[in-house]
């Protein structure tokens, strides 16, 4: 494959390495940070509503995710997008050491013996602190989607092997944070456990101020702000105005035909069923079935890893496999694998064990729905491309993400509580086994959403074949490819122009 910092000059692959160095400690301190809030409310929270208030919980900060991602627009317009970034996740790693400092001034200690002993403070407070975090999160990660342009240019080829590399390493640190937190909380306790999040965080921030953005890219900035007239309250305003417009226009455009209405049960309601094996029933089997809050970080590490080895063979099988049609169905019979929980009754002294066990189990299933996000995403792209207009206030391709990712918080936000307080009902009132609720909310659902992902992969026309190279005259174009054919074109455009010249010359 070759080196594949090739292409870039000097200064963007120093740029590229203080990014890529910045990301991992981003997403290491992030795993250990969200995995321990994750415990510390399932032990924190009243026994009789613990994963109806944790779906709660999760739901206020995935929503002020989305108020953090608005607001960030005209922040960068205003601010060179690394000072913007840096400061975004400094206040973050400032607000992810407000927990630790209540409970230890409050008489939280390190565990003893394998026994709690958390300070005297009410869970309530886990509510807007956790929101509040929610709004910083939001802006890291909208700005991180953003920022390599900034650094590398609009080189197709650089973005693509920037693109590449950083997710590599992004799913290697998030691998080594779940795993390791799992270590961190068995030794400090839930609420001390993220003690190491805040430090990593402001060295994440002082590395990202190192990134020399391109100077067009400032200029750029200086120019839109002197042309503002508009306050940065206005602005955030106009942004909010903009993501409903984009919300309206991202409705329409799927449910306008058969090509993009599937993007729902093929996007968003995946999106839910992943995020929501991480974030409650890891932590619901950890705590109820294996008897140990800590474990399921270890099942969230091998989950990390599925993702990474699923977006390696959608990179690697990219011209083999052209449509997201194949790895959608992979990642629907991958849940069926879900079926595991509501049938394992592992001995306690063998729960460590069935921790990495379920850790393995996990790979595949989050392998599928990898493949099918980042397969599914590139065909998006693809489809919408032609719709494209640079006169448009709202661009489709963002109304149909906004679309399909607010779909996604609105499900969550009212499926999570429901499924949380099937999970406290059957412990609540089945002397504390949660078996039947795990039958189903792990099985049952799981099933459902499989035979709903399997279905919509037909909708598509020209998606009955096994591995359809075109689906609804849309074909993911390779873009390195097509990069270069433009390139040659422009090449023979201008060598031309420059033999006609001399022809007029002699």
């Amino acid at each position: 494959m070759g080196n594949p910092l090739s292409d870039f000059s000097a200064t963007e692959k120093r740029n590229v390495m203080i990014y890529m160095a910045g990301i991992m400690l981003y997403k290491f301190g992030l795993e250990a940070f969200t995995g321990s809030i994750t415990l510390l409310a399932t032990d924190r929270f009243k026994a009789a509503n613990v994963f109806s208030n944790l779906a709660i919980l999760q739901g206020l900060n995935q929503a002020f995710q989305c108020v953090g991602s608005i607001a960030i627009a005209p922040l960068i317009r205003r601010f060179p997008t690394r000072s913007v970034l840096s400061a975004s996740i400094f206040f973050f790693g400032l607000l992810s050491a407000l927990i630790i400092i209540i409970d230890v001034s409050t008489g939280g200690k390190v565990p003893e013996n394998g026994v709690k002993r958390y300070g005297q403070w009410d869970y309530v407070i886990l509510f807007p602190i956790y929101s509040i975090i929610g709004i910083c999160h939001g802006m890291v990660e909208l700005i991180r989607r953003v920022i390599p342009r900034d650094i590398v240019g609009g080189d197709v080829i650089k973005l693509k092997k920037m693109d590449g590399l950083v997710h590599v390493f992004y799913e290697i640190a998030g691998t080594a944070g779940a795993f390791f937190s799992t270590f961190l909380v068995l030794k400090l306790g839930n609420a001390i456990a993220p003690a190491m999040t805040p430090f990593l965080f402001i060295l994440a921030s002082g590395a990202w101020s190192f990134i020399g953005l391109l100077d067009a890219d400032h200029e750029n900035r200086r120019r839109l702000e002197t042309l503002e007239e508009h306050s940065l309250l206005s602005q955030i305003g106009h942004g909010f105005a903009h993501f409903g417009q984009s919300v309206v226009l991202g409705v329409k455009i799927i449910f306008s035909s058969r090509k993009f209405i599937w993007l729902i049960p093929g996007y968003s309601i995946p999106l839910f069923t992943h995020r929501y094996l991480e974030s409650q029933l890891s932590p619901a089997f950890a705590k109820y079935v294996l008897l140990e809050s800590a474990y399921a970080q270890i099942m969230v590490g091998g989950s990390n890893f599925g993702e990474l080895l699923g977006a390696l063979f959608v990179l690697f099988f990219a011209k083999t496999i052209k449509t997201p049609i194949p790895w959608l169905r992979l990642d629907a019979f991958g849940l069926l694998i879900i079926w595991v929980l509501p049938y394992a009754y592992p001995e306690q002294v063998n729960s460590l064990t069935f921790a990495w066990t379920l850790a393995a189990i996990w790979i595949p299933v989050s392998f599928g729905w990898a493949a099918g996000d980042v397969s599914l995403a590139a065909y998006i792209q693809s489809a919408l491309s032609k719709m494209e207009n640079p006169n448009d206030k709202v661009s489709p391709l963002g109304a149909v993400m906004a679309f399909l990712y607010s779909f996604y918080i609105v499900l969550y936000a009212a499926l999570g509580p429901i499924l949380g307080k099937v999970i406290d009902y059957y412990y609540n009132n089945n002397n504390g086994d949660i078996h039947p609720a795990l039958f189903r909310v792990g099985g049952i659902m799981y099933s459902v959403v499989c035979g709903i992902l399997f279905l919509a992969t037909f909708i598509p026309k020209g998606s009955f074949a096994l591995n359809p190279s075109l689906i609804d005259d849309t074909q993911i174009e390779d873009e390195e490819e097509e990069y270069r054919k433009q390139q040659a074109l422009q090449h023979d455009e201008i060598k031309e122009i420059k033999t006609q010249q001399l022809e007029i010359k002699a």
